[in-house]
């Protein structure tokens, strides 16, 4: 079984994401900056990962979890993975790609672009953790329904 979380850029609403979905963030509070910055993945998406599934880890099931930053042609990465997938298995059966874009704020937007686009990590890191965190309990909504279709 596999989980993609993908959105525009694959740097915050998925990192926090997947990493809730692997227990690495909780899912009951909103967790500190320094908890978000330690991730990973948070905030350090290059260009050259964009269209590249990465691995995050495994839950508790041994459910992989995997993020990617699709830009803005899901209509051409997402088709693209589930017809791998079910080439590789026989159907997609066991898989799940989740869209995390509804949950991205307007801090998200503006620190992620700068931070990441425009390359003033310094500016932008702080306005993307604070989105990050007002966004948060909307991205654990997502993992938890996704938790709970896997577990059906």
């Amino acid at each position: 079984m596999i989980v993609v979380y993908h959105d525009v850029g694959g740097a915050h609403s998925t990192a926090v994401a997947a990493n809730i979905h692997i227990n690495k963030l909780p899912m009951n509070r909103i967790p500190s900056k320094e908890e978000l910055l330690a991730l990973p993945t948070f905030d350090k998406i290059e260009k050259d990962q964009l269209g590249r599934l990465i691995y995050i880890g495994e839950d508790e099931n041994k459910v992989k979890v995997y993020t990617i930053g699709r830009k803005y042609v899901p209509n051409l990465v997402i088709p693209a993975i589930s017809d791998m997938y079910s080439l590789l298995y026989g159907s997609n059966d066991g898989l799940y790609i989740v869209d995390t874009k509804p949950t991205v704020n307007l801090l998200m937007k503006i620190g992620g672009y700068t931070s990441r686009k425009l390359h003033w990590v310094g500016f932008g890191r702080p306005i993307v953790t604070k989105g990050s965190q007002d966004a948060y309990m909307n991205i654990a909504s997502i993992v938890k329904n996704v938790k709970n279709n896997i577990s059906k």
